[in-house]
């Protein structure tokens, strides 16, 4: 026997940095000194897709052991499988429910 899947239209969108995602929703925001970065410094709030890449035991200055960046330029999303690192270039692709997952660029 044989089956035809049907095909779906999914919406995919290339992530570098916090912010690219359009549903991200980023603010700017001006750093007043209590950060890292230099007082006035305009930043963006993280993301409400793609987050800010953080583990408690892992210093940001380490290599992705995926494309070897360090691990400071990447994001986080959460799918349903759990979540991912969203690495630089990667794609972050809107599934036909409504969530999320990614692509690495690598395998385009």
């Amino acid at each position: 026997m044989k089956y035809r899947k049907k095909q779906v239209v999914i919406e995919a969108n290339q992530w570098f940095k916090n912010g690219d995602h359009p549903e991200d929703n980023c603010e700017t925001l001006i750093a007043t000194g209590m950060v890292d970065l230099p007082k006035g410094t305009k930043f963006f709030s993280e993301g409400q897709v793609v987050r800010y890449y953080r583990h408690p035991q892992m210093d940001g200055q380490e290599p992705c052991k995926y494309c070897g960046v360090i691990m400071h330029d990447h994001g986080w999303i959460d799918t349903l499988e759990g979540g991912h690192i969203v690495c630089p270039g990667d794609f972050v692709v809107t599934g036909v429910k409504g969530g999320t997952l990614f692509l690495q660029a690598k395998y385009f």
